[in-house]
């Protein structure tokens, strides 16, 4: 069996640590995050190393609340998202940055931590054991022996990634016969409507069908992908100016381009699985009512650990 880590991107819980924040709502019966279960899951599926990317400042409290329980499972590492950390040369011109860099940096920063073939996950979102089991056999039966112009991608069904309490926005994957991502269009205000989903592509009202894959931020990578998100990287502060809003290093966006120029191939694993998601706070409710379901259903230990 190969080796294979988990990144869990969490350094978006920010300054608010700890206070009412989506990523440290408590769903399982002895106060569990949703980080809990994917860990678990993960660790279950093989994954047996977890990089956690946080911001410096929080550790201490990220250790306390997260970190310290899961560690006694599995290996666990931890990687700094910094506004400053950039190459030297843009230093200066990043010097009043206030926003952080976006989800492309906060992959680059565990560069020197990882090196076999990784997953990326959010903090705050559920993905289910399927998602894990795919995602693990694919990684170390294919990315291992792949150079950094394969990848792949778990994509959910859109209709088990809808909120009944507003909008979302989700990149909507086109994938063809080989399994292989077409492409991936960000699209904006998706709800329910009737037999499909209406939605925003390109400021355009549009009809989307409820069974269309889409992405939920699950890309596994391996390590020589490092080298093309530095080079995005440097590309992308060299074309940035101080006062250009919140734009930010993303790392769907680095792919969709890659994936258009031919500079990527991304096979698609396909999760039946349903995704919970605190997008709003009434779907708290809703995400802890069905996780009570998976425990009555045996999928998961009343404590996880």
């Amino acid at each position: 069996m190969g080796k294979a880590t988990l990144v869990v991107m969490a350094a978006g819980i920010g300054s608010r640590f700890g206070g009412g924040i989506k990523q440290l709502e408590q769903i399982g019966p002895n106060g569990e995050l949703i980080i809990d279960y994917s860990v678990y899951d993960a660790v279950r599926a093989g994954f047996d190393k977890v990089v956690f990317v946080i911001r410096k400042d929080l550790e201490k409290d990220f250790k306390a609340v997260i970190g310290d329980r899961i560690e006694q499972s599995v290996e666990v590492c931890y990687a700094y998202q910094e506004i400053h950390d950039v190459p030297d040369k843009y230093k200066e011109k990043a010097a009043n940055r206030k926003k952080p860099w976006g989800t492309g940096q906060a992959v680059l920063v565990c560069r020197n931590l990882v090196d076999e073939p990784f997953l990326v996950i959010n903090a705050d979102d559920y993905y289910g054991k399927e998602a894990f089991v795919n995602a693990f056999e694919a990684m170390t039966r294919t990315c291992s022996g792949r150079d950094k112009n394969h990848i792949s991608m778990v994509g959910f069904v859109l209709e088990k990634t809808l909120s009944e309490n507003g909008t979302v926005t989700r990149g909507v994957c086109k994938v063809d016969d080989k399994g292989m991502l077409a492409e991936v269009v960000e699209t904006y205000e998706i709800r329910r409507d009737g037999e499909a989903a209406a939605a925003v592509q390109g400021g355009r009202e549009v009809k989307i069908p409820l069974d269309a894959p889409v992405s939920m931020n699950m890309w596994g990578l391996n390590p020589d992908f490092f080298e093309v998100l530095a080079k995005g990287f440097e590309q992308f502060l060299a074309e940035w100016e101080e006062g250009s809003g919140k734009k930010e290093y993303l790392l769907p966006i680095l792919i969709g381009e890659l994936l258009e120029k031919g500079q990527v191939e991304v096979e698609v694993l396909r999760s039946e699985g349903q995704w919970f998601g605190v997008t709003y706070k009434e779907d708290k409710e809703a995400v802890v009512a069905a996780l009570r379901e998976l425990l009555e259903k045996g999928l998961y230990p009343a404590r996880l650990y």
